[in-house]
């Protein structure tokens, strides 16, 4: 049990570093392709990604039953809120700064613990609530639009709006993530990116140049889908709130390569709003792991209770 937790610590860490590339490569491809056609490229990219992975699975020894039709609510809310997320995000991003998008991100942590208690009846424990706030407080920060201005910014509204979508997107992953890890990224990737390039193609949004095009399906299968397979693995066995937390180092990453990598100018609040998402950020992975350490010793005292009975 303990090799199998820490390689789903693993999982959850390398889905981070895949996502982090996520929002300064997509702020860079949004001067090419408009934002409702890249959000439904990049799963569409994530779906065909993993599906041909799945032609090359035989020596995978975690393949999972098949989705039933006792799954298939959870699939269809998986589906729309992914269909609604990184639209979104891409609106967001377009919007304001890659850095301050990426650190708004951590908000999934927040959105995804409260739905897991509220909905899903998952315990959340002082350390994460403690967490949980820290992060809102954050978030909260980077979304003013400077250190004298109370007004909150639209492109923070919609990166929050889409950690909302993604932190009830999780919740309904996790129940169904003990089934085939291949055919919950190909359903959520194929379905959820037609569904956006529908909604492209309402709006009016044009189809980019090919090479483009290409570009953003391989960002998604790496970001998205590469990221999604990892993270679902590692659901599986942490649930979902403890998941979301070490997933946290994703926005860091992400900050840090929209400084280095699109010279983005900071905002007066973004060092304070950093210092305390880090806090939080912590706070978060310090309940995961205490968690892990309560659990390992209450089994070693019933073990040796019962080697005491005996």
């Amino acid at each position: 049990m303990k090799e199998r937790r820490a390689q789903a610590i693993g999982y959850a860490l390398l889905a981070a570093v895949f996502y982090s590339l996520n929002t300064p490569a997509s702020k860079l491809l949004l001067r090419q392709i408009e934002p409702t056609v890249l959000a439904g490229l990049l799963y569409l990219g994530a779906g065909i990604g993993i599906g041909v992975l799945s032609l090359f699975r035989k020596g995978d020894q975690r393949r999972g039953e098949r989705l039933s039709g006792k799954d298939l609510p959870f699939v269809i809310g998986m589906v729309v809120l992914d269909i609604a997320a990184p639209v979104f995000l891409m609106f967001g991003i377009s919007r304001g700064s890659a850095a301050n998008a990426s650190l708004l991100g951590n908000f999934e942590i927040a959105a995804t613990s409260v739905i897991a208690l509220a909905v899903f009846h998952e315990a959340v424990s002082r350390r994460l609530w403690a967490a949980i706030g820290l992060i809102t407080l954050s978030s909260a920060l980077l979304s003013l639009e400077g250190a004298d201005s109370f007004r909150f910014s639209c492109g923070s509204l919609f990166v929050l709006l889409a950690t909302v979508c993604w932190g009830f997107e999780n919740n309904c992953t996790r129940k169904i993530s003990s089934k085939s890890t291949y055919e919950i990224v190909v359903l959520k990737g194929v379905f959820s990116g037609l569904g956006s390039l529908a909604i492209a193609a309402a709006r009016g949004e044009h189809a980019p140049e090919i090479r483009y095009a290409a570009l953003a399906m391989l960002l998604g299968f790496v970001a998205y889908g590469l990221s999604i397979f990892l993270y679902v693995r590692a659901q599986s066995t942490l649930g979902a709130a403890k998941t979301s937390a070490y997933y946290a180092v994703a926005p860091f990453a992400g900050a840090l390569l929209s400084v280095v990598l699109l010279r983005e100018q900071l905002s007066g609040m973004y060092p304070a709003a950093f210092a305390v998402m880090a806090a939080g950020t912590a706070l978060a992975a310090a309940d995961t792991l205490g968690d892990a350490h309560s659990r390992g010793r209450s089994r070693g005292r019933r073990t040796k209770a019962k080697q005491g009975k005996r």
